[in-house]
This record gives C-alpha cells, sequence and structure tokens, in this order.
C-alpha cells in the first residue's frame, strides 16, 4: 500500500500528464507537494518519538502565514544590514551576530506566547524582537547609532530591545537571562497573571552558572518558565561535541525532573508545536520546561567573516567544512516553510512571492529611514542616567 506522500506524487504525476505541463514546472510543484505531504504523513510517528515532528493538528492558516512573513522580516532585515556592512558606504561599525538560519526558533517560539508574556534575549537577538513584533525602522536607526533607533543611537545591535512587547533586554553576557527570565516568572507567579518567561540561550550559555542556578529554582519554585537552548553547533568556533559530554542538551534537565524537549530547529511548525506544550504546561501551574532546538547560523559567530555581497552563508572559515554549511542551507526553514504553505494550500505561488516583495520593500524603507534620521545631541548621553523627583514603578513590578 502506498503511503500518503507516495499516494500525492503519483496523483500529481498523473495530473502533469493530462495537463502537458512542462517538465520544470511539474518538478516543482512535485517537490512542494509532495514534501508537504509526506510532512503531514510523518506528523503523528515523530510526535510518537521524541517530539521532532509536530502535532496532528496544524495551526491555523493565518498564523502560519504570519510565521513565514515574520521569518522573511528577520532574514531580509539581517541580510541588508550585511550588505550594508559590506558595502562601506554608511560608516556602520560594532558588533553584529547574524542570527540568518534560525529564525524558525524565535519564530515558532514567539507564536505560541501571548503579547504580554516575557522573553529574555541574547547577544544574537534581533530574530527574537522581529518575532515579537519590532519595528523594523527602529531597529535599523539603532544600528546606524541614530535618535530614532529603539536605544536612541546608544545601544547597537547588542541591546535591540523593546521592553513594552515584555522583552526583557538582549544580553552581551553569556547566561545571565535565565535568571532575568526566572525572576520575571516569579512575578507573574505571585501576581496570578498566567504570565510565561521564556529565556532564550545558545548551547555555550549552558555551562554558566546562571543557567544552572535559574533552572533550579524554576524547578524548585514550579515557576511558569521555559528554557529554548538554541544549539546551533558551536561555541564561538568550538564544535559542540568537543565540548558537551552529552549528546542532547535537554537531558541536563533530567536530573531536576524538568520536562524536556528536542526539536528540529529548521522548522518553525515543530518549534511552536513543543513550544505551544511547554506554554500550557507553564500556565496551568505545572512548572518549567527545557526545549532544546537544533539549528545552525549560517554566518559566523560574529561579523562579516566569510561573508560576501550577495550570497547567502559564510564560507571558508577555518573552524567548520563549507560542505557542513552548504548541507545546513539545504534546510533552510523558510523555503521549507514557503513549500509546506503551498502544498497546503494556505499561499499560492503568487501570493509568497508579494509577501516577499512586500517585505522587501519594508526592509529597504526602514534602512532609508535610518539614513535619514539624525544623530542623538552630543549630551543625550547624559540622559536617562538619573532619576529625579518621583519615579512611576516599572510595569514588571506594578
Amino acid at each position: 500500500m502506498l503511503s500518503e506522500g507516495k499516494q500525492l506524487a503519483t496523483a500529481t504525476a498523473e495530473e502533469g500528464r493530462k495537463t502537458g505541463a512542462n517538465r520544470r514546472t511539474f518538478l516543482k510543484g512535485l517537490g512542494g507537494a509532495a514534501a508537504g505531504a509526506v510532512a503531514v504523513a510523518q506528523a503523528s510517528k515523530a510526535m510518537a518519538n521524541n517530539g521532532w515532528g509536530w502535532t496532528t493538528d496544524t495551526p491555523d492558516s493565518a498564523l502560519m502565514v504570519d510565521m513565514y512573513r515574520k521569518m522573511l522580516r528577520s532574514r531580509e532585515w539581517e541580510d541588508a544590514i550585511k550588505e550594508a556592512f559590506l558595502a562601506g558606504n554608511d560608516g556602520l561599525y560594532g558588533a553584529f551576530h547574524m542570527y540568518i538560519g534560525e529564525e524558525a526558533v524565535a519564530v515558532g517560539a514567539m507564536a505560541a506566547l501571548n503579547d504580554d508574556d516575557y522573553i529574555a534575549s541574547t547577544h544574537r537577538g534581533h530574530g527574537h524582537l522581529i518575532a515579537k513584533g519590532g519595528d523594523l525602522n527602529k531597529m535599523s536607526a539603532e544600528m546606524f547609532f541614530k535618535s530614532t533607533g529603539y536605544n536612541k543611537g546608544f545601544g547597537g545591535s547588542m541591546h535591540l530591545t523593546d521592553v513594552s512587547k515584555g522583552i526583557l533586554g538582549m544580553n552581551g553576557i553569556l547566561g545571565p537571562q535565565y535568571l532575568i527570565a526566572a525572576g520575571a516568572a516569579y512575578g507573574a507567579k505571585v501576581r496570578g497573571t498566567k504570565q510565561v518567561a521564556v529565556a532564550f540561550g545558545g548551547d555555550g550559555s549552558t555551562g554558566q552558572g546562571w543557567y544552572y542556578s535559574g533552572l533550579r529554582n524554576a524547578a524548585n519554585y514550579k515557576l511558569p518558565m521555559i528554557y529554548v537552548i538554541e544549539n546551533n553547533g558551536y561555541q564561538i568556533s568550538i564544535p559542540f561535541e568537543k565540548v558537551s559530554p552529552i549528546k542532547d542538551l535537554a537531558d541536563y534537565a533530567v536530573g531536576l525532573h524538568i520536562p524536556s524537549e528536542v526539536v528540529d530547529g529548521m522548522d518553525v511548525l515543530a518549534v511552536y508545536n513543543v513550544m505551544k506544550r511547554a506554554v500550557e504546561r507553564a500556565r496551568a501551574g505545572e512548572g518549567p520546561t527545557l526545549i532544546e532546538a537544533k539549528t545552525y547560523r549560517f554566518m559566523d559567530h560574529s561579523g562579516l567573516a566569510g561573508a560576501k555581497p550577495g550570497v547567502l552563508g559564510a564560507f571558508g572559515l577555518p573552524y567548520r567544512a563549507d560542505a557542513e554549511v552548504r548541507a545546513w542551507i539545504a534546510k533552510d526553514p523558510i523555503p521549507r516553510h514557503r513549500n509546506f504553505l503551498i502544498a497546503n494550500g494556505d499561499l499560492t505561488e503568487e501570493q509568497a512571492t508579494q509577501i516577499e516583495n512586500e517585505v522587501k520593500q519594508e526592509v529597504a524603507d526602514s534602512l532609508e529611514f535610518a539614513r535619514q534620521s539624525p544623530y542623538s545631541a552630543d549630551d543625550a548621553a547624559l540622559e536617562h542616567v538619573y532619576a529625579s523627583g518621583k519615579v512611576a514603578a516599572s510595569q514588571f513590578i506594578a
């Protein structure tokens, strides 16, 4: 008996012969349709194994399309900033940790949250902000160190944040986000608001004391907290297997009796579904969950080593093989989700292309907004440093 995927492939082939479709068009359609069908057919099997797949229920169409748009916004924005750095015409400088390749983790995770839920981010936080609804104009202006940026030009790449969206800051230090998120989760539990707090961190952050302290206290107090470990295989340039005695970082949760899941971080729907389960546990008062997303950064750890204009991925780096980079690019979460949406009938080719063009224009407009914006005055650095008079309580402790 043919599997669901093979049945669809056979039916598609027959349809192609009937309509006289050319070979290139037919194969393109077959690839997307078959891929989508196989994904659906294997969902329950994957779910029964170790959580790498998604549940048998997919999100509604509008949410899945929104995921696609947000992944595109993250990719296109970072790529545009990369191109501006390489061109050298805008005087850009400073640290720049690209999230390119990892977009499915941020977008899939954030899609399962409410607007008032908290997140604590990392030095590689652009994708988290965009997935939480960040303003591209303010992001671009901050990268250009302009007064219209999120931090009025004083934060730069590693401190792009929006407190109004429940983001408790990006962090250039490795690991403190776990304690910050644990504190927010504790506050939510005391107030009984049913909010959850999510800490994002790379595989390297799990070697820090803050990680264990936050995890232990989250278990001890059954906090509504979720750990999302973005395991991209490298700690700067050191391969994961050289610094970790275990294959899955999710196993670190076992000793504290914290539920954990390992998920394909290149599949936005897989991430969404494991995150949804974790969020439901947290809101029900059942405590924290640890999620390890296996993903990959296509660019270097920081900066533009190996990057070239118009090229996806950083090549020629001494610590990883170019073939490895190409193998992960072949798993790119954005075309993967695009193919699924078209195969599933949520988008047509034309609609997907329209979204891509809209996002490209939005990104281009944001860079132009940044270029036209003024720099902060010299004495602006003295603002927001001291408080005088009556100070309103923060929304996080009100």
